[in-house]
């Protein structure tokens, strides 16, 4: 049965066509795929079909029957819930009062009875994944719990249609079977589900038909499941996707140590030294690492296991209160990210749209914030200086923007991702930290984004990467380091073993006991 459809949806933004006549129909008890590159409209669909933006053509009907306008209420209450990239939380909030807030407003704009809620939040929340407490404050909680928490609000609301928007793309490989099970349960208990991720190998072990979107139209809707080939198959999606054949897979990454004669330096400059490091702030206790130039260190973990909190001790934005910072032979001290900045410590935050980016903003403005000193000397604005800088990284980094001048927020993931990189190479940095930097973007601007760190690498950069994708790690990483319950617990030469590594995150004594060869510097 047919429970929601979109039929010839068009939408545009000034001069930008986000869809051009789309179709997409989700049946009962079914798993939907939507697949396209950043761009190519499937934000903007989802946004259409929760009642967060009017199509200007096109129908969306719902149970077979056409819906004049459709709005988020009237989306609601249709049973059409969406968990999105970006939780939409209250974050001074407790997760008991944001569920009771959604689920029941009424009552929770007048009085929440709070035993009452944190049962039953309990309740949602070991339904969606569990390990949320319900009386922490939503804002305190990292991306992968807030989302958790977004889906405990759709099981509450009894929801017949889910859209799903890139569920996976902060979730350790446990945390990401979790809800992969999730989904096939609720798909037993007949509720549609569109669901939209650049992980196109977790689409077909999923999926039961996917839909191709390109430059905002549907160019395809296939069957999908395991064991099907040529156009139902991955590789024919991404051809779908991108009209031309998949790109090849990159080299080994070619990095400042390797002198162009064969020859590797087995000891490249160290560009920061991590001695006993630890904040209480954040969990971390007595990390030590070396991050040489030229070289992609990895950092692996489960989420919760402190990756993020050593970004922010590195930013300047949580202190380190134990250990010691060492730069060209000498302690330093990174107490603020002003301070970090002056060091050449930039870094890419995890959520970008909450700390990555001003969506408001223009490009040129977001590219030129780390940048005060060049666009804004003495404090007026060069605003020549600010073109110049925006004109000069979407070049370097090819972002797709109508224009400088352009708001980020009506940019692609992918290249809103692009911008606030650029923000960070315009300051020039020796260490560049970059957490989870191909989160929920498309399979072309994933491998743009390697090619880039490859390049930073290449060019003398030292680079600490964070990322929840294990096979991106391996592949990119020089060495590799584990993490687990705040401290650095093993260490693995690039390319080691996935099983080996994610056994270490795990605390599998057997896997940590065997690295693969020695320790890289």
């Amino acid at each position: 049965m047919t429970v929601l459809e979109a039929r010839g949806v068009s939408k545009a933004f000034g001069q930008v066509a986000a869809l051009r006549s789309a179709d997409l129909r989700l049946e009962a008890g079914q798993v939907h795929g939507l697949l396209g590159e950043n761009g190519a409209g499937k934000s903007t669909l989802v946004g259409i079909l929760t009642g967060l933006q009017a199509p200007d053509s096109g129908v969306v009907a719902v149970g077979g029957q056409p819906v004049a306008r459709l709005t988020p209420g009237s989306a609601r209450a249709l049973g059409i819930a969406c968990i999105h990239q970006q939780p939409a939380l209250v974050p001074d909030l407790s997760v008991a009062e944001n569920l009771a807030l959604r689920l029941d407003p009424p009552r929770a704009l007048g009085r929440v009875r709070r035993d009452r809620w944190r049962s039953r939040a309990l309740d949602l929340l070991e339904r969606a994944g569990g390990g949320v407490d319900p009386d922490t404050e939503a804002g305190a909680l990292p991306l992968p719990l807030r989302q958790r928490v977004e889906i405990a609000c759709a099981l509450g609301s009894g929801a017949r249609v889910l859209l799903m928007d890139e569920p996976t793309a902060s979730l350790a490989r446990p945390d990401q079977e979790r809800l992969l099970a999730l989904v096939r349960s609720l798909r037993a208990s007949e509720v549609a589900i569109l669901y939209i991720s650049h992980r196109l190998e977790e689409v077909a072990a999923l999926a039961d038909r996917v839909t191709v979107l390109r430059d905002g139209a549907t160019v395809a809707t296939l069957p999908a499941g395991p064991g099907r080939s040529g156009p139902h198959d991955v590789a024919g999606w991404v051809r779908l996707m991108i009209d031309r054949d998949p790109p090849a897979g990159h080299a080994a990454p070619a990095t400042a140590a390797d002198r162009g004669d064969g020859i590797v330096d087995p000891r490249p400059p160290l560009a920061l030294g991590l001695r006993a490091i630890g904040c209480r702030a954040v969990g971390i206790q007595d990390v030590s690492m070396d991050l040489p130039a030229g070289r992609i260190t990895g950092l692996a973990g489960l989420v919760g296991s402190g990756r993020t909190g050593l970004a922010r001790i590195l930013a300047g934005l949580d202190p380190a209160d134990a250990g010691t910072l060492e730069m060209d032979g000498r302690k330093v001290h990174a107490r603020t990210p002003a301070e970090a900045i002056a060091l050449g410590i930039a870094c890419l935050p995890e959520d970008r749209r909450r700390h990555g980016v001003i969506c408001g903003m223009s490009v040129a403005a977001n590219l030129a914030l780390a940048s005060p000193g060049r666009v804004f000397p003495g404090g007026w604005l060069r605003a020549q200086a600010e073109r110049d800088l925006a004109g000069h990284w979407i070049r370097a980094l090819s972002i797709r923007t109508p224009g400088p001048a352009a708001e980020v927020g009506t940019l692609s993931g992918g290249n809103q991702q692009k911008v606030a990189l650029g923000r960070w190479l315009a300051t020039s940095p020796r260490v560049l930290v970059l957490d989870e930097p191909t989160q929920g973007v498309d399979v072309g601007a994933k491998a743009e984004i390697h090619r880039i760190i490859r390049d930073l690498a290449g060019s003398g950069m030292a680079i600490l990467l964070i990322s929840s994708d294990l096979p991106e790690l391996l592949s990119l990483s020089d060495h590799l380091h584990v993490f687990r319950a705040g401290r650095c617990v093993a260490g693995f030469p690039g390319g080691s073993p996935a099983d080996v590594v994610m056994a270490a995150a795990l605390g599998v004594e057997a896997a940590v006991a065997r690295p693969p060869g020695e320790d890289a510097p």
